[in-house]
């Protein structure tokens, strides 16, 4: 019995398979983009980013400083999250083969000659920095590990594959991020902490399904079940916009803590009220373009909550 490709799907299918296939065998790269790709850098730039924002939280919650634990946290949060970053990309190597997003990744490209010591490479980043992370305290290393462990075991392993809800259960990785940095000052439990973690959790689907929007198509050759390669187009917007008005809110919420403040809720409403336009606008038309600029004003929602709120503890 032959598949029917749903006729929303049908241009991007035809566009994105031409891609794929106009790709050419042998992807010369250097060694500075292998390395920037292999361990998805620019998204670990954002996962250390959230780790000192909730590093700033915990130290308004009366948490300690002190220049080993920043080293530490950076260091470590970083090693563990690139090292994550590559054994998904070990895991997931044949698949990317057939998206045109990931196609020319190194490992699917066949740059790299060995992968299997990517994997071995991967998880000796991960138990390093989880054991560096036990020099500040035991709390840092079990949120490091439980980061890298939940983004390997439970999302790439277990729900990426089988389930719709994968990206809003994996989102809790990004939120360990943040539960790490308080960690690091001994103030992982604090609500304001808390508070950023669940802030990252809501976001992470806006951003990983208006990208999923964009490239459904990818998606849907992969057979992964992602939410916008197996519902319409316009049911994955909805389900984005109902995550976008759960990261305003949370977003706002952060802003009436005494210790955050007004020089935090100001520039971040008016971030929250682009987010939602963009969201708007995908709601209007849930196509390719839309789905994009939402994606990428995604990450600067993000990226200036981090800040505001790293800034904000100066400020205090």
């Amino acid at each position: 019995m032959q598949a029917v490709t749903p006729s929303w799907q049908e241009n991007s299918v035809q566009e994105q398979v031409a891609q794929v296939a106009a790709i050419p065998a042998e992807v010369s790269i250097s060694w500075g983009r292998l390395i920037v790709t292999l361990f998805k850098l620019r998204v670990v730039s954002l996962l250390l980013l959230s780790a000192f924002g909730g590093a700033a939280l915990g130290l308004q919650a009366g948490g300690q400083a002190s220049l080993a634990a920043w080293i530490v946290l950076a260091i470590a949060g970083m090693v563990s999250a690139a090292g994550a970053s590559a054994i998904n990309q070990y895991l997931e190597r044949e698949r990317d083969t057939r998206m045109y997003r990931t196609a020319a990744r190194p490992l699917p490209a066949g740059v790299i000659a060995r992968p299997g010591r990517v994997l071995a490479l991967g998880i000796g980043m991960v138990l390093g920095a989880t054991a560096l992370s036990l020099v500040i305290n035991a709390w840092l290393a079990f949120w490091v590990l439980m980061g890298a462990l939940i983004y390997v075991g439970i999302y790439t392993i277990w729900l990426k594959p089988r389930t719709t809800l994968n990206i809003v259960i994996g989102g809790a990785a990004g939120s360990c991020a943040v539960i790490s940095g308080g960690a690091a000052m001994g103030s992982w439990s604090a609500p304001q902490v808390w508070i950023l973690a669940a802030l990252v959790f809501v976001w992470t689907p806006v951003h990983f399904w208006s990208l999923a929007l964009a490239y459904r198509a990818d998606y849907a050759r992969a057979d992964y079940p992602m939410l916008p390669a197996r519902v319409p187009a316009p049911v994955a917007a909805r389900w984005t916009a109902l995550h976008t008005l759960f990261t305003g809110l949370a977003g706002l919420l952060l802003g009436l803590w005494p210790q955050v403040d007004w020089f935090y809720l100001v520039p971040v409403g008016l971030a929250t009220l682009l987010l939602v336009q963009r969201t708007r606008q995908l709601l209007a038309k849930p196509e390719r373009e839309p789905a994009l600029a939402l994606f990428h004003v995604s990450n600067l929602y993000l990226a200036l909550v981090l800040v505001i709120v790293i800034i904000a503890s100066l400020w205090r």
